[in-house]
This record gives structure tokens, C-alpha cells and sequence, in this order.
């Protein structure tokens, strides 16, 4: 009986959260869609959750693109496939890599952020004071975070794509001798404007999964400030998660019969 009550209770626990999480999201869509957004703040929440991130999204595509030229370029070159390495760098990171790993850098930033800071205004009773005033918290905190980060997602992610290839590019004509003449056509022969825009795509959804888990999460806070580290853990895994599992159903649909 045990293990069906518990059962029970996660189910039940499951259905009541994302029941809860898609009303967030659908007033917020609401407020969106009737265009009431505050512009003074999402610009500073674009410099907060876009801008502020950029350090950190430089150094992992970075590496990223440079890994992926250093385990192929030798072997490449060994064989006689040296005008396949830009290409492979691309591939990987403007359809896969890019989008998914500026994502997860950025929930765990941007989706911690998030949550602490709600969860934090509904401890000390902020929340309560907003809807005292008429003010609604989907369009007061929710609509500005989630405008800036659909607007500088993408961003990040073109900027990423870009980094990682001219680390991969940097790497193979130091480590192999690859000239960048040679991976730039390679780069050029492998990927196509529909893959970038197609990755794009895939960064809006992460915006969104990011966005409304954090601010779900951050809005129903409960148990003082361990209730907001509970709430920002949860938030910045659940999010990660989603990505992954999200990222696997896009590419699938997006690449799947390709």
C-alpha cells in the first residue's frame, strides 16, 4: 500500500505541477499577446539574463568547437579527409551543440537568477504586496524575463556557433596544418542557411523552458530562504532536463528525415 500511495502522490504531484506551469504560461502568452509589455524593463532584463551571460557562453563554445577540431583533425588528415574538419565542427555545433549547451550554460545562470529572485520576493511577502496594488505577477516579473530571453537567446546562440568554429578553425591549422582556407569551404559545403535557422528555432524553446520553469518555480516558493535554495536547485535541473529531452524531439523533427 506504501508504494501505491506514493505512487498516488507523485502522480498527483506531477499533474498539479505542470497543471500550474502551463496557466503561468498561458497568462503570460496572454499578456504577450495583447502587447502588455513593460519595455524599460525588459531592456534591462536583456542586459541582465543576455548580455551578462556572454562571458560564459564565449568560453564553453569556445572549447567546445576547439575539442571537436582536436579529435578530428588528426585522424582526418592521417586518412586523407582533412577538407571534412570545418565542416564537422560546423555541423555539430550549429545544429546540436551550439543551441543545447549556450541553453544549458544559460539555465544555469539565467534559470538559478530567476527562481532565487521570486522565490525570494514571495518569502518576504513582495508577491502578496504586488496583487494588493492590481498588479499581476505573470505580466509585472514573468513577461519582461521571457521577451529577453527570446530576444537574446538566438543571440547568444548565433555567437556561439560563430566562436566555436573559429576555435575549431584555430585549432586545426595549429595542431593538424589545416589551412583555413580549406576549413572555411569545408564549413561552407557542410551547413546551409535552413540549419542555422533551424538551430535558432530550437533556441527559442529553450527560452521559453527556461523562462517559465525558473519563474514557476521562484512563484511557488514555500519554507523561508531553504525553501529558495530548494526552489533555485530544482529549477536550474528541471530546466536542464527539459532542454535535453526537448532538444532530442526537435532535432527529430527538424533533421530527423534528413
Amino acid at each position: 500500500m506504501r508504494l501505491l500511495d506514493r505512487v498516488g502522490q507523485a502522480t498527483t504531484n506531477f499533474f498539479e505541477y505542470a497543471g500550474g506551469l502551463t496557466i503561468l504560461s498561458a497568462e503570460t502568452v496572454g499578456f504577450m499577446a495583447r502587447l502588455r509589455i513593460r519595455v524599460g524593463e525588459t531592456i534591462s532584463q536583456c542586459a541582465l539574463l543576455g548580455v551578462q551571460s556572454l562571458v560564459i557562453v564565449t568560453l564553453t563554445s569556445l572549447f567546445t568547437g576547439a575539442v571537436i577540431s582536436l579529435e578530428s583533425a588528426q585522424s582526418a588528415v592521417a586518412y586523407g579527409f582533412e577538407n571534412i574538419v570545418g565542416g564537422a565542427v560546423a555541423y555539430g555545433s550549429v545544429r546540436e551543440l551550439g543551441p543545447m549547451l549556450t541553453a544549458v550554460v544559460v539555465a544555469g545562470r539565467v534559470g538559478a537568477a530567476i527562481a532565487a529572485e521570486l522565490g525570494s520576493m514571495v518569502v518576504t511577502e513582495q508577491i502578496e504586496a504586488l496583487r494588493s496594488m492590481g498588479l499581476e505577477p505573470a505580466r509585472f516579473l514573468v513577461v519582461p524575463r521571457l521577451v529577453a530571453l527570446l530576444f537574446m537567446l538566438p543571440l547568444l546562440t548565433i555567437f556561439a556557433d560563430v566562436v566555436s568554429i573559429l576555435g575549431g578553425m584555430y585549432i586545426a591549422q595549429a595542431y593538424a596544418h589545416i589551412s583555413y582556407d580549406s576549413f572555411i569551404s569545408s564549413v561552407r559545403q557542410s551547413i546551409d542557411m535552413s540549419d542555422v535557422i533551424k538551430g535558432l528555432l530550437k533556441s527559442f524553446v529553450f527560452a521559453v523552458i527556461i523562462v517559465m520553469v525558473g519563474a514557476y518555480q521562484g512563484l511557488s516558493t514555500r519554507g523561508g530562504a531553504a525553501g529558495v535554495g530548494r526552489s533555485t536547485t530544482f529549477a536550474v535541473v528541471l530546466a536542464i532536463i527539459l532542454i535535453f529531452v526537448s532538444n532530442f524531439f526537435l532535432s527529430f523533427l527538424l533533421f530527423g528525415g534528413q
